[in-house]
């Protein structure tokens, strides 16, 4: 049997991790921002309290922006990775960057927040499988693709391709993981997308087995697949 995917603290014993799925529902109930989105079993492991995950490791996400945060499923998440949001940017079309408006008064009156050019948010989109290391500053807008590792400390300010890993500030490609062919089957294969059976079943091709062998696996389980 699966872990169960809604259990909060998913290893016996062991406080320090936690499921984001779980935790995400209950950041919503307590009148989180509605913009964050997370597939099962991704998980953030904190020697702090992981439970804050959405308030200490998800920054400046007031909500007014339109942009959201999307994480997929089997993302593992350091310590300390944290995510930044777009929405205490600053406008960048006159000679001052100053956010005059927040401070309310007279300068509220001058020119109204909702009158300010700022510039547009994107969605931050992590995909499935990510692996997120030690301390990485994750920016606005990026979107890190299926597989790929973020090294620890890193600084990630532009895409990052499936399958690759990057390290650095700003994070640049150390390596792609597999081959191009070998990284167009697994995101055709789409793992992390199976019955948690079939998942349970594959684990052992998973971490220990290759591309070729997954696949043979996927071909001889799942009714026609690529």
């Amino acid at each position: 049997m699966a872990p169960n995917p809604d259990n909060l603290h998913p290893i016996e014993g062991h406080d320090g991790t936690v499921f984001l799925k779980p935790l995400l529902a209950r950041y919503l109930e307590d009148g989180g921002v509605p913009n964050i989105e997370v597939g099962a079993f991704s998980y953030y492991s904190s020697f702090d309290d992981p439970t804050r995950f959405f308030l200490d490791n998800v920054l400046y996400n007031f909500g007014f922006s339109g942009a959201r945060l999307r994480i997929g499923k089997y993302c593992a998440i350091a310590h300390g990775a944290r995510f930044i949001m777009p929405d205490a940017n600053h406008s960048l079309a006159g000679p001052s960057t100053f956010p005059f408006a927040i401070f309310g008064e007279d300068w509220a009156e001058a020119l109204p927040l909702d009158q300010y050019p700022f510039p547009a948010g994107r969605d931050t989109v992590i995909g499935n499988d990510v692996w997120i290391g030690y301390g990485a500053l994750i920016m606005p807008g990026v979107t890190i693709g299926d597989g790929a590792i973020v090294s620890s400390g890193s600084v990630v300010r532009s895409d990052v391709p499936p399958y690759s890993i990057v390290a650095g500030n700003p994070a640049t490609v150390l390596r792609p993981r597999f081959d191009p062919d070998s990284v167009a089957t697994l995101q055709a294969l789409c793992w992390w997308n199976w019955p948690e059976d079939l998942v349970r079943k594959a684990i052992p091709l998973l971490v220990k087995g290759d591309v070729a062998g997954l696949e043979a696996f996927a071909r001889s389980h799942i009714p026609d697949c690529v």
